[in-house]
């Protein structure tokens, strides 16, 4: 109690150099004004007269505040419902404002369907076309931890749980129920962003723009562990190979069996501390056969199967391809693939020939195709996206389908992820890199995010 008391103390004498009057005059003028910014600067000076009447036990200084804060709130949809109490409380009757706020509030009937990215704009879709009087938008910057805060309060509800976006050049986007009524979006940066935002038919759609200066900065610093959500989503990673059956054989030696195991290690680190419940085929070094893989990714009733691997080719070409690339299992149409998906299936001693398999392919449920494919297509741009920002001659080798047998029997969205050529000097080099590993690992599990809030 002592403490607070001397918080409130500090917290009064750092605003005496302005007179009570002069502060309550200047929320007036802040209120009238039509912009967000002025009306959320005078809902922050009521609170301070609040304190100070609180402190100097001057009941028409807290009226006044109180009734501030009423009208203040009401303009912004904040939640006052225990300010207006107390108001109560103190005038039996309430006054007109009191009455005009509960006339003020809009039901939230609105509901938010779904929150995608399309061409690095935030759309936030409802069931309802917004008007006008439902949607507020304000700025505020916390000099304490020099962050700058751009809001979004929309007179609507939400079908799922609270939720942190993630866009590589903003430090922090939420959007949560603020109160019963309120849908609030907050995109938070210590540097200016530039936000522009607009309503198309059912949709809102933000454009945040980043300075320059900060596209460089990493969303999620290796030293900094990202913030944990609490997610309905079960994932499998599967390290390739393993055991008797090292993978490729490349530069200097390096095995596709221990890269890929380390990364699929730091890729599930990633994943648990942001939430996700994750299980791993094998997390040593031994041999799994690989129809074994996704049988065990069922039985943990799986979101997804994301499988790891290392690329390779002849010693001829071997300075000459290099590249990133996802599959998702399906019938090739290219003999490229084809090639790929020789060389992972070679360990697959099952007696089932090349028609057999060719004939089972035929039978493979569309609707996961379809769901794999988009996977494999976010799974490639947080891959590549993290990449870029460290490292040069990044190459998309691109999203291709192919017949790899450790995504059959799959019965959830599967993809197979080539994190790079092993045979490849510089590639090779990298691929061994821990902070590598790291930047992969992170841009996977951006494209994880992106997937389910996509889909």
């Amino acid at each position: 109690m002592f403490r607070l008391f001397v918080t409130l103390l500090v917290f009064t004498l750092s605003l005496h150099a302005i007179g009570d009057k002069e502060l309550l005059s200047r929320a007036h003028s802040f209120l009238k004004s039509k912009s967000k910014t002025n009306q959320f600067r005078a809902y922050n000076d009521y609170k301070n007269l609040y304190l100070r009447a609180l402190m100097s036990e001057d009941k028409t200084l807290r009226v006044s505040s109180l009734k501030g804060i009423v009208r203040s709130g009401v303009k912004l949809h904040i939640d006052v419902t225990q300010y207006s109490t107390e108001l109560n409380k103190i005038e039996p009757t309430p006054p007109k404002i009191v009455k005009k706020s509960k006339n003020l509030k809009i039901k939230s009937t609105h509901k938010l369907k779904s929150v995608r990215w399309n061409d690095g704009k935030l759309v936030l879709l409802f069931d309802k076309k917004l008007r006008n009087n439902q949607l507020n938008y304000f700025t505020s910057y916390d000099k304490n931890t020099k962050k700058n805060k751009y809001i979004f309060d929309i007179h609507a509800s939400m079908l799922t749980r609270s939720q942190n976006l993630r866009k590589d050049d903003v430090e922090r986007i939420k959007l949560a129920q603020f109160n019963p009524n309120t849908l609030r979006l907050v995109i938070q940066d210590s540097a200016k962003l530039k936000i522009s935002f607009k309503k198309d038919n059912l949709s809102l759609i933000v454009k945040i723009t980043a300075p320059k200066s900060s596209l460089k900065r990493s969303v999620a610093p290796e030293n900094i562990p990202p913030q944990r959500l609490d997610r309905n989503k079960v994932i499998v990673i599967d390290a390739g190979h393993g055991g008797k059956d090292p993978g490729a054989v490349g530069y200097k030696k390096y095995r596709e069996k221990v890269i890929v195991l380390s990364i699929a290690q730091r890729l599930k680190k990633v994943l648990v501390a942001r939430g996700f419940k994750v299980f791993m085929t094998r997390d040593s070094d031994k041999f799994i056969k690989l129809s074994n893989r996704t049988k065990f990714a069922n039985r943990k009733n799986a979101d997804l199967f994301i499988s790891i691997h290392a690329n390779a080719v002849g010693k001829k070409i071997a300075k000459q391809v290099h590249g990133i690339e996802c599959f998702f299992l399906a019938k090739s149409r290219s003999a490229r693939a084809k090639i790929v998906a020789a060389k992972e299936n070679s360990s697959d001693l099952s007696e089932m020939d090349i028609y057999g398999k060719q004939s089972f392919l035929n039978t493979l449920n569309s609707h996961n195709i379809v769901a794999s494919n988009k996977l494999a297509i976010d799974l490639q741009r947080g891959a590549l996206a993290s990449l870029c920002k460290t490292y040069s001659k990044v190459k998309d080798a691109g999203v291709r389908e192919g017949p790899f047998w450790v995504l059959v029997g799959a019965q959830m969205p599967a993809v197979l992820v080539e994190v790079g050529f092993i045979t490849h000097p510089r590639e090779a080099t990298r691929l061994v890199s821990l902070k590598y590993q790291n930047k992969m690992a992170q841009g996977l599990a951006n494209g994880v995010e992106r997937y389910f809030l996509n889909n």
